[in-house]
């Protein structure tokens, strides 16, 4: 059993979310004693939006996702773990094909209401007859809660993550509930990892679509464990309806600014959530970057330094190199000038016009890359553009993790 991550924290309290209903079986994907397949039913009229991988291999749940989104409305979700069913041809097309008329049948639904996503090793199809046999047994299970869907969607994870949310549309209440599992293979092009965001708020799907995409710039985008992209990069939000609020469809609604706040907010933590249970992490890392060109421009120039296994490890080691943040900045092919960067670790300024700050002291330094809370800022003297991203460090566990990950 993998230990849990020392950057873990606890699950939070999600309450039940009106016309969701989760439930989870096991189909025997692999040989682990633990269910790995969840089965969510949806209440009639649910709204969907989603934000998939950017990957040109993506899986056939992705392609799947892609052309149901458009339509807007979703009955059901499954999340297989265990199988990526990722570069699997013709074997692995039929498979969701076959789970999606499955579960389609089963709710007298159409077969594009119905969303799938699935994780783990890429190359081997996901067997119909499992994934047949796990569907039976999940459609007569009891209702789970969103805490135990969040522990069948894991992989690699060595804690459920899980992020809630509220907001007031008119005199209605809405609540926003979020699982999310990722733990290696995450980089941004929206992150890699599958998220579902459940809220029984009515929202009309165009609105919900911007709204998703828009949180998704600010959170999942910024995020990088290992700077590698998935396949199957899936986060979808389904919106039910079901707490009777007049439908937002225009960010001039009442109420509009208030949900996108708090859908933002569930994206932030869920992101937060997948860099603190990085493979092998020990330390979360916040990088802060401003006064760059564009906004645009700062990113680019935050995730240089967030992938960078030379800033990673000096972290890892608690060296306070901050030469590798000036290298990392100097390679982004962003507008940089060496005379007027300036740096910070934790409070303390160590950089400044193209040197070391007169009378550095590194001791403050060495002090706060003890800690697991690691904040480094970058100022480039150019604009207005600026940009948070985080990561975590790179340690000997993430060798370890993937160098089994198969056995």
């Amino acid at each position: 059993m993998t230990d849990i991550s020392p950057l873990a924290l606890p699950f939070p309290s999600l309450p039940p979310i009106a016309g969701v209903t989760p439930r989870v079986a096991r189909a025997h994907y692999k040989t682990w004693d633990r269910c790995d397949l969840t089965y969510i039913e949806f209440a009639e009229g649910t709204t969907v939006a989603g934000v998939t991988t950017k990957s040109l291999c993506p899986s056939p749940e992705v392609e799947w996702c892609r052309a149901a989104l458009p339509l807007g409305t979703a009955r059901a979700l499954m999340v297989n773990a265990g199988n990526s069913n990722a570069f699997t041809g013709r074997l692995g097309r039929d498979a969701v094909e076959a789970n999606a008329a499955r579960i389609a049948a089963h709710l007298s639904c159409q077969p594009s209401d119905v969303f799938l996503a699935s994780t783990g090793v890429i190359g081997v199809p996901l067997p119909i007859d499992k994934a047949a046999a796990g569907l039976d047994a999940a459609f007569v299970a009891a209702p789970c809660t969103l805490e135990d869907a969040a522990a069948t969607i894991m992989t690699t994870d060595t804690f459920t993550k899980g992020a809630v949310a509220t907001a007031v549309i008119g005199d209605r209440a809405v609540t926003l509930a979020g699982i999310i599992k990722g733990s290696g293979m995450i980089a941004p092009d929206m992150a890699t990892m599958l998220g579902f965001i459940f809220t029984d708020a009515a929202v009309e799907p165009a609105l919900l679509q911007a709204m998703l995409a828009h949180a998704n710039l600010a959170s999942f985008s910024c995020i990088t464990v290992d700077s590698d992209t998935s396949t199957s990069d899936t986060v979808l939000a389904f919106a039910t309806g079901a707490a009777g609020n007049a439908p937002l469809a225009s960010m001039d609604d009442p109420g509009a600014e208030a949900f996108a706040a708090a859908l933002r907010d569930v994206c932030l933590q869920l992101a937060h959530l997948v860099v603190r249970d990085g493979e092998g992490a020990s330390k979360f890392i916040e990088i802060a970057v401003t006064g760059a060109k564009s906004d645009e421009s700062a990113r680019a120039i935050g995730m240089s330094i967030a992938n960078s296994p030379l800033v990673k490890t000096a972290i890892a080691g608690e060296d306070a190199n901050w030469g590798r943040v000036v290298m990392a900045v100097g390679k982004a092919g962003e507008p940089a000038e060496r005379d007027l960067l300036a740096i910070r670790f934790g409070n303390t300024l160590v950089a400044e016009g193209g040197l070391a700050v007169e009378g550095y002291d590194e001791a403050p330094v060495a002090a706060h890359l003890k800690g697991q809370e690691i904040r480094i800022g970058v100022a480039l003297g150019l604009g207005e553009g600026r940009a948070t991203v985080w990561t975590c460090d790179l340690t000997h566990g993430y060798i370890s993790i993937n160098a089994d990950y198969r056995s």
